[in-house]
């Protein structure tokens, strides 16, 4: 079974090293090694063959040689007849495609001119071949002249080469060597560059790709996964985001499952613990009505206080449960604050004046509007004045002012400890998160300054929220 194993890894690595983008770059770069040392010999046949061939040009437009051919030709045509005369012509205008050929017979008549454009007599006589011969003498023209049959009195023809042409043909092959390797060695580089670049290209579409799924999360706020076509470095690193999108995807669903339950167990419990607060603080109120001694009275006080703190307790958990799953019912309307804040700090006078509080209100005669549900804002209101009275009762002081500037402020004061001070009815500060989500639905935002001497929350609409 071990060695089965073994060598299930040995093929695994040898599959991964097939299919890694290191190993096809280092096979790109071998082939364009691969191809100087057979690419060099090509390149040198092929230049050894144009060498050659331009020797061959040369040693045909070679003066001397031009010249000996010519008279050579000329005395094998000694007594040919003019057919046969003008074949031998025919014969060297192929060789030469350039020279202009022409013959003349013993009268002294022109029977062949190639080409026919040639301006040269028709018939000659002793003063003509004398002004031509004058004529070409010194000129960039090269003229050779042989009798035929290389004796005076039979005719004689005429080979005429322009000397830039000879040149030219028979010039040295240096330039077009050059221009040949040249060109050989831009051909492999471009070959290798083009074959890199479209490597490359590939690689980064596929890291592109593999970008935008990791930037467009879908409508669960996780990606969705990619398709993985390649065992090379890249496809193993999209199998990774897969897998990762595989566990976010199993995690979000037992996140939601378990929210799901929390809420449901948080319901229930808010509903199955109101009968029993119901019935303690019935037995309570009755007890309330007996003679009880003065530490009697102060344990029922106790009860008393206690229980309600654990019905605003199990309010609070049940608003928030609602809040976080959006089933809290919302109804936005065009509120006016000022009237709001007055309405709502006339119902908790009573209770602020029984403990000792000083009330200071500054409210503006004119109306402030919001665009909220009003019974949000009042349990905001509420969450803040219950621990205003819970925990700031040693400043004594309470103070709600309204302004209108900026979109309009409310501003709750007091002259407690501060938030950062121990206080005996601290909570869970479940209170101050239900004011906290139901600010954000309603685009408004809260801002505590609190110290030693007091503290300040700030209502306010949002800027960042709005639109």
């Amino acid at each position: 079974m071990q060695m089965i194993n073994s060598s299930t890894d040995r093929n695994r690595r040898r599959y991964s090293l097939r299919q890694s983008l290191l190993s096809k770059y280092l096979l790109i770069v071998l082939c364009a090694l691969l191809i100087v040392p057979l690419g060099i010999p090509a390149i040198l046949i092929a230049v050894s063959l144009q060498t050659r061939a331009d020797n061959r040009d040369a040693s045909l437009y070679d003066s001397n040689r031009l010249e000996r051919m010519w008279h050579e030709e000329a005395a094998r045509l000694d007594n040919a007849a003019p057919e046969a005369i003008d074949a031998a012509l025919n014969r060297v205008k192929a060789a030469y495609p350039k020279a202009e050929l022409f013959w003349v017979d013993a009268s002294g008549a022109t029977r062949l001119k190639l080409p026919d454009t040639i301006g040269v007599p028709a018939s000659w006589s002793a003063s003509d071949a004398v002004a031509f011969m004058k004529g070409t003498s010194g000129s960039g023209v090269f003229t050779v002249v042989a009798f035929l049959g290389d004796k005076p009195g039979g005719g004689f023809m005429t080979l005429q080469l322009d000397r830039a042409e000879m040149r030219k043909a028979g010039g040295p092959p240096t330039s077009r060597t050059y221009l040949l390797l040249l060109a050989a060695i831009l051909l492999v580089l471009g070959l290798f560059l083009f074959v890199s670049l479209l490597f490359f290209y590939r690689i980064r579409r596929r890291l592109v790709r593999l970008e935008t799924a990791m930037t467009a999360p879908a409508e669960t706020g996780i990606p969705l996964p990619v398709d993985a076509m390649r065992m090379d470095e890249i496809g193993r690193l999209e199998h990774a985001f897969n897998a990762m999108i595989g566990q976010l995807e199993r995690s979000r669903k037992r996140e939601a499952k378990e929210e799901a339950l929390r809420r449901d167990l948080i319901a229930k419990l808010s509903h199955d613990l109101r009968t029993p607060l119901t019935a303690i603080r019935s037995h309570a109120f009755s007890l309330g009505q007996e003679a009880l001694s003065v530490k009697g009275k102060e344990s029922l006080e106790l009860i008393d206080r206690k229980v309600d703190s654990l019905g605003r307790l199990i309010d609070n958990l049940f608003s928030f449960t609602l809040l976080t799953s959006g089933q809290y019912p919302y109804h936005p309307q065009r509120v006016d604050i000022v009237r709001l804040a007055r309405m709502h700090m006339a119902g908790w006078y009573p209770a602020f004046e029984q403990a000792g509080f000083e009330i200071d209100t500054d409210l503006p005669e004119e109306a402030v509007c919001w665009n909220v549900d009003p019974q949000w804002l009042e349990r905001v209101l509420d969450n803040y004045l219950q621990n205003v009275l819970r925990h700031a009762r040693d400043g004594r002081y309470i103070g709600l002012r309204v302004s209108g500037e900026a979109g309009g402020r409310i501003v709750i004061a007091d002259r407690g400890p501060g938030m950062e001070a121990a206080s005996k009815e601290k909570g869970a500060g479940i209170g101050l998160s239900i004011a906290a989500l139901m600010l954000k639905d309603m685009r408004l935002r809260s801002i505590f300054r609190s110290g030693a001497s007091g503290t300040e929350v700030h209502i306010f609409p949002d800027s960042t929220l709005t639109g």
